[in-house]
């Protein structure tokens, strides 16, 4: 069993406290900021804070409590102009000491998707990346930007939109003039 951490917020799950919440508070700095936007994929990550407690849960689990919060730039999916967005979540991860993991590769999403394995560690930086980018929006818009239409057809073809690909649109159409021809 190595003594060495995996990272340098890295803490111990035999030296945690079993009576008292162990509190931890990470703030990155401007270099780790911007090795995390690139992991991510985001133009830049202003702001990043995290925080919160490891209680011990039982005799063999652990659960941390903690709460996030970010300021991220990304391109807009529309126009790629920067989109800034304000995160705050409350994180939850349960350490469990029995987890199983599911044996098939492509299973349901359990209901517990907070519960991981329980090692050796408990990395609070690594919880906090991954929080971070399930919380980031994956389609973030620049204000007013919309999606077009665009049509595709072959030349001397009408081109169908989808106000035509709707079986029930020219209903109405049809019914008005069905009443006009009976008067």
């Amino acid at each position: 069993m190595s003594r060495t951490p995996p990272s340098p917020s890295a803490l111990r799950v035999a030296e945690l406290s079993q009576n008292a919440s162990t509190p931890f508070s990470l703030r990155p700095d401007a270099e780790s900021l911007k090795a995390i936007a690139q992991e991510l994929g985001l133009t830049s990550v202003r702001k990043l804070a995290f925080e919160g407690t490891i209680t011990a849960l039982g005799n063999t689990d652990w659960q941390m409590d903690a709460r996030l919060g970010a300021t991220v730039v990304q391109p807009c999916v529309v126009t790629l102009e920067p989109v800034q967005t304000r995160i705050d979540a409350k994180i939850t991860r349960l350490f469990m000491k029995d987890y199983v993991e599911p044996d098939e590769p492509e299973a349901e999403m359990p209901e517990d998707d907070e519960s991981e394995p329980l090692g050796q560690w408990i990395d609070p930086a690594a919880v906090m990346v991954e929080a971070l980018a399930l919380e980031i929006p994956e389609y973030p818009r620049a204000n007013g930007a919309e999606l077009g239409q665009v049509v595709y057809t072959k030349p001397g073809e009408i081109a169908m939109t989808d106000e035509d690909a709707r079986p029930f649109a020219g209903l109405a159409g049809l019914r008005q003039k069905l009443e006009d021809d009976k008067d």
